[in-house]
């Protein structure tokens, strides 16, 4: 929007306390290259325009906002004679993005002195080489700092979540190394028992019923039935009864196994009325190693699976085979990060999923997005251990106002009054030294809000923190900006 142009005053300009120490031919300079412009209310620029000038109010009211998700959310309102705004980093060329990092407007007729973001450059330079130098140094010093610290960021969560996951992994390939092992001592076992029923005298058809008998007995291991504990005790003793009433003095030993899968007496008279009475024993055993067996397999399964299951979530995590904007169901990234992050949850910490599943998909960057869940798992989990390691960790998603909320709940002590409105600050950080950099929310606020185009907020109180992102549940376009 352009004003106005009207006059321009070295002395009126001269009076503005930016420019009250130049000279009267700097003065009588930037008359010559800016000019004086009148705005009636409304926009004066907008972010992320390219900024092409800088202003400095003369007389009137402005009010700087910045954009939020769908709204534009008021930063600063002033009416100081000299305040400025606009092209302020001009002077650093082409070395960063020149366009205007807010939106101003005015709400009465306000006067600017206006520079050109070239001239306004070449002044700063000209006039000021030693400022224009240690605006540079803390610029970039600071911008490089907080990449350097960023990185350190994100390799601490990555040897948090490597930690954790080799922790989840090790847990099923253990097992399936614990019971490949076993099943290879059990089918040895029933060789040998095959081969001692194999010596006994029976007839064909006696065998083929017990190999018959042998196939049921592995069907029924699929559908076991759930049994309380009293129930199983009671069901082993009868179990065992019977079995050292036939002189087969191990009975005590295989009854839970039989108990496990459903087999009772019935099942076992079978058994007895196929086989002659002194083979019965080694019947009993084959069978015995033909269950076991079979829930070594299904241990095994299990096992791998897990594994499976674990390599997939990394996946997810990772986002390494998926494009990088995309539109994404929020639960699955939810659950992948949860899942990667489990071996940092501790014993005392329940995780609570309050997931509404009719949400739709949303367009995201999904690695990021994950890069947010596990900045807040992570802050909410250490609240909780510093509070004794105990409390709930509740994970939600709805709506809200035509946008989707994902709300992290934890039952810590709390956010401070004092410092709410510093935790989103770079650098700032509440935990130990060498524990935490102060970059999680900072990186997480510029994903959501810079990047998605949402908002990130906070509600707190102790023993009950809320950490809630709001997104956009239609595409708007990207931010490609690195965060």
């Amino acid at each position: 929007m352009s004003g106005q142009v009207m006059p321009c005053s070295p002395k009126e300009i001269g009076s503005l306390f930016l420019f009250e120490k130049l000279s009267p031919e700097q003065l009588g300079r930037l008359c010559a290259a800016g000019r004086v412009e009148l705005f009636q209310p409304g926009p004066v620029y907008t972010e992320g325009d390219p900024a092409t000038c800088f202003f400095v109010m003369i007389e009137g009211t402005v009010v700087l906002s910045r954009r939020v998700g769908g709204d534009d959310v008021e930063v600063t309102r002033a009416s100081q004679r000299g305040v400025y705004a606009g092209a302020m980093q001009a002077y650093l060329g082409d070395r960063v993005r020149q366009v205007y990092n807010n939106s101003m407007r005015v709400t009465v007729p306000t006067r600017f002195f206006v520079l050109p973001a070239d001239l306004f450059a070449d002044v700063m330079r000209e006039w000021f080489p030693m400022a224009v130098h240690l605006l540079e140094g803390l610029f970039f010093g600071a911008k490089n700092t907080q990449a350097m610290i960023g990185q350190r960021e994100r390799l601490l969560a990555l040897g948090s979540l490597s930690a954790g996951l080799t922790h989840e992994l090790n847990n099923p390939a253990a097992a399936a190394v614990r019971a490949t092992a076993t099943l290879r001592e059990r089918v040895a076992k029933m060789r040998h028992k095959l081969a001692l029923i194999a010596e006994g005298r029976f007839t064909h058809e006696v065998l083929a019923s017990l190999v018959e008998i042998q196939e049921r007995t592995a069907e029924r291991v699929a559908k076991a039935p759930v049994l309380s504990p009293l129930e199983a005790s009671d069901r082993e003793d009868t179990l065992t009864d019977w079995l050292e009433d036939r002189g087969i003095d191990y009975g005590w030993q295989v009854a839970p196994t039989f108990v496990q899968v459903g087999l009772d007496v019935d099942w076992l008279e079978q058994v007895a009325a196929t086989v002659d009475e002194e083979i019965l024993p080694n019947a009993v055993g084959w069978l015995n190693y033909t269950i076991e067996t079979e829930l070594l397999m299904n241990e095994i399964e299990d096992s791998t699976t897990r594994v499976s299951h674990l390599v997939d979530a990394a996946k997810q995590y990772s986002q390494l085979d998926r494009a990088p904007y995309r539109e994404v169901d929020v639960h699955e990234l939810l659950d992948s990060t949860l899942l990667m992050l489990s071996g940092k949850i501790g014993p005392g910490i329940e995780v609570v999923k309050e997931y509404d599943r009719s949400l739709p998909p949303v367009p995201a960057y999904p690695a990021e997005l994950n890069q947010v869940w596990t900045n807040l798992v992570d802050n909410a989990v250490s609240a909780m251990n510093g509070a004794g390691g105990q409390g709930t960790l509740t994970v939600r998603t709805g709506l809200d106002h035509e946008r989707l909320l994902v709300e992290f709940r934890d039952t810590g002590p709390g956010v401070p009054p004092e410092i709410k409105d510093r935790i989103f600050d770079p650098f700032f950080t509440t935990k130990p030294v060498g524990e935490g950099t102060g970059l999680g929310l900072d990186i997480s606020w510029r994903i959501v809000v810079n990047k998605h185009h949402g908002s990130l907020r906070v509600a707190s109180e102790p023993g009950d923190t809320r950490f809630q992102v709001l997104l956009p549940l239609t595409a708007e376009t990207p931010d490609e900006e690195p965060v």
